[in-house]
């Protein structure tokens, strides 16, 4: 049993740490979300009681393993070439503004499905973006619609985001059924996305957006042997996923292959792996679970409910994750309700792990692929405000949340 001094230390501990991943930062200092997850977490150990052995089996390892086995698989394809190639390859049809958005938009969602989104973005935003102030077509609809599609697709499978590996691990959900399930609000949502961005910002596209060009990512060159061998080792690691061995050891030997490889040093792929993604979700684990020890989580489900707001019901859920998302950010957001909200039946863990990505597209700050897209986007010196993202991001979400509660209402 936690004591009260103990329980009180924990509870201020929990709601400065998100208060601060609300934020985003500390005034007076270079803190980011990460950061203040760790602190969140050194806080719990030092203050709140949470002993050395306590604090490491708070963390959910093979979710940590899962992310970090998927950032080397993606590592690998970049050093590759093969994002660039892909990149390059949608830009041929630059000159159809429509048909490119769609093309672009359907690769950076599939990608995103099988691969992680936040990495998605950060390889095409420069290509992409070069390529319209190239052609003198204004970028910001495109990159705003790139944010979005990657957010969307990666909600198609259990692997597509951080968020949604955790609701897999966690939750035991299986992978095949999952995908199954979120096909059509994700086919929905990506085409509603589409038609929303098009019909609302055509008619803006061939406006003249100040850009420069220089300080560009650089380009990998394409190697097709290990783009190939690249490839070969995911669509093995997807297919032993429906075949029900531990996910993480899967994707552990994929993972391990690629860093005995003659051609890739060990420091450049580990050097392209969201080191600060790991972090943040370690500490959160670390600041939930000592909150949840609590019995404050439970209470305060309790005191909803009895107001009418049941987390267990799709709407209240639906809702609160993408509130929740935009507040706190979609990966505090998950963390969380995943540690107050039990048992998470298979149509709810569905539910968060869906809503968490299409909420991520409200505004700018509700996703960490939308902030990758923005801060890239403003080194080519191509502003994208936070009004422009929300008069296309606001209805896509709308659409897409209603769409996904139409969906569980129907398939349960």
């Amino acid at each position: 049993m936690i004591d009260l001094h103990h329980k009180i230390a924990v509870l201020v501990i929990w709601a400065v740490t998100y208060l601060g991943m609300a934020i985003g930062r500390v005034p007076g200092l270079k803190l980011n979300r990460a950061g203040i997850a760790l602190l969140g977490a050194i806080a719990m150990m030092t203050f709140g009681g949470l002993s050395t052995a306590s604090a490491v089996s708070c963390v959910n390892w093979p979710t940590i393993l899962l992310l970090f086995g998927f950032f080397v698989i993606s590592a690998q394809l970049r050093l590759s070439g093969f994002y660039t190639k892909v990149a390059d390859g949608i830009s041929a049809s630059l000159g159809h503004p429509a048909k490119f958005m769609l093309v672009m938009m359907l690769a950076a969602g599939g990608l995103s499905a099988v691969l992680n989104n936040d990495i998605v973005c950060v390889v095409f935003t420069p290509i992409v973006a070069t390529a319209l102030v190239r052609k003198q077509l204004n970028p910001v609809p495109y990159l705003i619609a790139l944010a979005i599609s990657a957010n969307i697709g990666a909600a198609a499978t259990l692997v597509g985001n951080a968020q949604d590996m955790m609701i897999g691990q966690v939750a035991h959900v299986d992978f095949g059924g999952y995908l199954v399930w979120s096909a059509v609000p994700v086919l929905f949502a990506l085409g509603c996305a589409y038609g929303v961005i098009w019909l609302l910002a055509k008619k803006t596209i061939h406006s003249v957006v100040p850009a420069k060009l220089e300080g560009e990512q650089a380009e990998y060159p394409f190697d097709r042997a290990h783009v190939v061998k690249g490839l070969v080792i995911l669509a093995v690691v997807i297919v032993l996923f429906f075949l029900h061995f531990p996910q993480e050891l899967i994707v552990l030997a994929a993972a391990g292959i690629h860093l005995a490889s003659p051609k890739f040093r060990t420091d450049d792929l580990l050097g392209e792996i969201n080191w600060s993604i790991l972090i943040l979700f370690m500490g959160l684990f670390v600041v939930s679970e000592a909150f949840r020890a609590t019995g404050y989580g439970d209470e305060a489900v309790h005191w909803l409910a009895r107001g009418g707001f049941d987390l267990q019901t799709p709407p209240v859920l639906v809702a609160a994750t993408a509130l929740l998302s935009n507040l706190i950010s979609n990966a505090a957001a998950v963390v969380l309700l995943l540690k107050i909200i039990t048992p998470l039946h298979f149509t709810n863990a569905c539910l968060l792990a869906l809503a968490n990505s299409f909420g991520g597209n409200l505004v700018i700050i509700g996703s960490v692929a939308n902030i990758i897209v923005l801060q890239q986007a403003r080194q080519l010196g191509i502003k994208i405000s936070f009004w422009e993202f929300s008069r296309l991001g606001i209805p896509v979400t709308l659409v897409a949340l209603g769409g996904l509660l139409a969906w569980a209402a129907v398939a349960g």
